[in-house]
């Protein structure tokens, strides 16, 4: 299969703006009947990007085999500085919207990233412009999408105290051309669905709902499961489940 290879031009031109750390983001999950919303985050550092070369293989996470995504996954967690997934839950998305409930998976994942690196709020306060450990003041980010879901959940009641909050860019079809956010994708992507996987063969309660090989989205399986069954604990039941 032929598909288009992700650059590291978006990063570079973060880390021309003087940003330190460039964080790509992707979310997996978004149109799922149950399960969480996951949000990935593969962060790599500005003063290692005139060396750093993309993965080979890496692509938009849709175009690959689940093999190909499966062999990717622990080489291209090596290859970034630090990665995360962060996730929302059924019950967060059916208390939140989708949206929020991405915006706080996404800063929970930015959380986990920078305090992988040692990035702490200093006196316990978000720091500005400060410099803390090593040479990261600036944190830039970019999310696939034309929609910024992640600005808009900082410093809401239910977002983590993040250590240095992230200037972040939009870019649609982000994972087809920056390599961060297709890293990210990868990752999530294979987070979740062995998530869902786990989940649906390791309760005979899940089985008929088939999300080993839907991993909770709507396909025909699934909506009869839901129809015969009825709902889950981990459907999202603020959603049209059977399709009526």
């Amino acid at each position: 299969m032929v598909y288009e290879i992700p650059t590291l031009e978006s990063e570079r031109e973060l880390a021309a703006q003087g940003y330190e750390l460039i964080v790509g983001f992707d979310e997996v999950g978004r149109g799922a009947l149950a399960g969480p919303v996951m949000v990935g985050a593969a962060a790599v550092l500005a003063c290692d990007l005139p060396e750093l070369t993309v993965p080979a293989g890496v692509a938009d996470s849709k175009v690959l085999t689940e093999r190909r995504r499966e062999a990717l996954f622990e080489p291209l967690r090596a290859w970034c500085a630090a990665s995360a997934v962060g996730q929302a839950g059924n019950d967060e998305i059916d208390e939140w919207g989708i949206g929020h409930a991405l915006g706080i998976a996404a800063l929970r994942a930015l959380n986990d990233v920078e305090r992988q690196l040692g990035l702490m709020p200093l006196g316990g306060e978000r720091p500005t412009s400060q410099v803390r450990t090593g040479q990261i003041g600036r944190v830039g980010a970019i999310l696939d999408g034309p929609n910024d879901y992640i600005t808009k959940a900082l410093d809401t009641f239910d977002a983590p105290d993040v250590p240095v909050p992230a200037h972040v860019i939009t870019r649609v079809k982000g994972d087809r051309h920056c390599a961060t956010v297709a890293a990210a994708a990868v990752i999530a992507k294979v987070t979740r669905d062995r998530l869902m996987v786990d989940i649906a063969r390791g309760n005979p309660r899940y089985a008929p709902y088939e999300w080993d090989r839907n991993k909770g989205y709507g396909s025909a399986a699934h909506r009869r499961a839901i129809a015969e069954l009825g709902p889950t604990p981990l459907h999202r039941t603020s959603w049209h489940l059977t399709g009526e």
